[in-house]
């Protein structure tokens, strides 16, 4: 690495600023938005985009609330041609929205390109001319002056060619090209060059669009560049200054939030940030930085899922899964800590202020883009917590287990998740919940039971019962007393001359009304052998006194399983290897 000294920094430094962007906090409005997808995006494709996919990936764009789509460089390419041609023949561009094409400073080039836009009600013709010190002297070796000719003689041509077609409303938009490897002094010289020229109002405005064409410096340099540019042009009421960041730097979002700090009224981009080299700014993460600042960004991501299929469809690129606000897993957590903090800030949410969203670890409500919380939030690995498989088996299956059985649940799933290596789905959480405690009647099962109010020691609010109850297939008789039926029920079951030896412990019940189209409740019983060891049971039914029932015939079974079998000769309980549930 010993090569970083060939390098020095090829940008430069405004000669006054008065840094104002830096006392604002937030951004206040969003900016006039332009997608480039379709030009600057498209050509930087290993596959370009056919006719088709190009129309199609223009309805997506007026869709989500575009009102200046760059559509290709007409002149350069008959397929870009013909897909302008196609928009105006067919009638698809909307009349509140203005197709922008590019061309160069050449005649030739100026001539097709407003020729490929006859009959068009509006557009934006786009100009553009390299001016950095690099460009000027290794590809154009030309001085300033005679790169400052190329836009005026591109200015002056365009303003010729526009009045052959007085039938569509054309706004005029100049870029010095690698605006940030060009001295600030030159760039504000050509551009008021060429403003000069086309003479922009405030009714009439045009456009300055200062590229980041290749990222050099900090993002607060480049922000010190547009401020000293905003200050400088001519006439600067009637120009709307816009930025293109590229981001060969990683800061192109940061670019565009300060550009717009510092006096810029409009930001061209594309979804998801692709372009050339390591892409354009990604103008999704800026439209919904605002949002999330409470701004609204006058674009429509709210089905980002959608949005993100269309995308990957069309361009053949893939959207990473940690994709600002977009990525398959940019809600997702898997450590116990933040799944206990997001589950406990949405409940508080939920009661408090619904309102307002403040929940922890999560920037923004992921419904409003269109994704879910059952396994977008919370997903479950070996890293997992207690909070984060609670959360899933309430949001996804109705159960709300009780404090007390969460740390048992969660080690639980997070040892099959290690063993396995593997991240465990909500179904496959349910399923494994399911088969270790809901509803377990081997190796015992209450067949039939009946109840009476009243007792054999006449005493009030007693209850009776009367069991059948199968033990490892052999069939008993029970009968108990107690204050309810459930108590009767467990004291029959805890008579010793069954030597069942457990103690209740705890017990508790939800309604359930997700993921059945019937009522349904829970209930969980804990329990605890002679040493203490506890162990809990789930019961559902539409009754919550069977869902009882079914919870405590459970635990003793789990008992069963994980400490004892059934000696029948000896009528009595002997240790047995507990049988893993996967």
């Amino acid at each position: 690495m010993k090569n970083y000294t060939k390098y020095s920094p090829g940008y430069f430094v405004p000669p006054v600023c008065e840094h104002r962007w830096v006392a604002k906090e937030r951004i206040e409005k969003a900016p006039r938005w332009c997608s480039v997808d379709l030009r600057d995006g498209n050509q930087a494709l290993i596959v370009p985009m056919s006719l088709q996919e190009k129309l199609d990936f223009f309805k997506v764009l007026v869709d989500v609330g575009f009102k200046e789509i760059e559509v290709g460089f007409p002149a350069a390419s008959e397929t870009e041609y013909e897909f302008l041609r196609t928009l105006i023949e067919k009638n698809l561009i909307p009349d509140d929205v203005r197709v922008q094409v590019l061309t160069q400073s050449r005649p030739h080039i100026i001539d097709k390109t407003f020729q490929s836009l006859r009959g068009a009600k509006q557009a934006v013709v786009h100009l553009y001319n390299s001016t950095s010190l690099a460009q000027r002297e290794q590809v154009f070796r030309m001085s300033k002056d005679q790169i400052k000719q190329i836009a005026v003689d591109g200015a002056t041509m365009m303003k010729e060619y526009a009045a052959r077609y007085p039938e569509t409303d054309f706004t005029f938009e100049y870029s010095p090209e690698s605006f940030t490897g060009t001295e600030p002094e030159f760039a504000a010289e050509v551009s008021n060059a060429v403003i000069d020229i086309w003479e922009p109002t405030s009714d009439h405005p045009m456009i300055l669009n200062l590229p980041a064409t290749v990222e050099m410096s900090l993002p607060h340099v480049f922000a010190d560049q547009i401020e000293y540019m905003c200050d400088t042009i001519h006439n600067r009421e009637s120009v709307i200054v816009s930025l293109h960041p590229h981001n060969d730097r990683g800061t192109g979002v940061a670019d565009a939030e300060l550009g717009l700090l510092a006096g810029a009224d409009r930001i061209e981009g594309t979804l998801f940030g692709n372009g050339e080299r390591t892409g354009n700014v990604d103008i999704i993460t800026v439209a919904m930085n605002m949002y999330t600042h409470g701004v609204d960004p006058g674009l429509d991501f709210s089905n980002m899922p959608e949005i993100v299929e269309s995308y990957e469809e069309f361009t053949g690129m893939q959207v990473g899964q940690r994709q600002p606000y977009a990525g398959e897993l940019v809600f997702a957590a898997f450590s116990g800590s933040h799944q206990d903090a997001i589950a406990k800030g949405m409940n508080w949410i939920k009661e408090k202020n619904p309102d307002k969203w403040t929940c922890p670890y999560l920037p923004i409500d992921p419904h409003d883009v269109g994704r879910r919380y059952d396994g977008d939030v919370i997903r479950i690995n070996s890293q997992s917590g207690k909070g984060g498989v609670a959360y899933i088996l309430e949001q996804n299956f109705g159960f709300n287990i009780p404090k007390d059985m969460r740390s048992e649940v969660g080690y639980m799933m997070k040892d099959i998740s290690d063993k396995h290596h593997e991240e465990l789905s909500p179904q496959e959480i349910y399923d494994v919940f399911a088969a270790e405690y809901i509803n377990d009647f081997k190796p015992m099962d209450i067949t039939h039971a009946y109840f009476s109010h009243g007792s054999s020691t006449k005493e009030e609010n007693r209850y009776s019962v009367t069991m059948h109850v199968l033990i490892d297939n052999e069939e008993f008789n029970l009968f108990g007393e107690g204050n309810g039926r459930f108590d009767a029920v467990s004291n029959a079951l805890n008579k010793t001359h069954f030597n069942f030896e457990y103690d209740f412990v705890n017990y508790f019940e939800n309604a359930m009304t997700v993921g059945t189209s019937e009522s349904k409740a829970a209930a969980y019983v804990c329990i605890a052998d002679k040493k203490g060891n506890k162990y809990w049971g789930v019961g559902t039914q539409p009754d919550i006194i069977l869902a009882s029932i079914n919870a405590l015939v459970s635990a003793i079974n789990r008992m069963n399983k994980v400490t004892h079998f059934l000696d029948e000769k000896k009528n009595k309980w002997t240790q047995r290897t507990r049988v893993k549930v996967l």
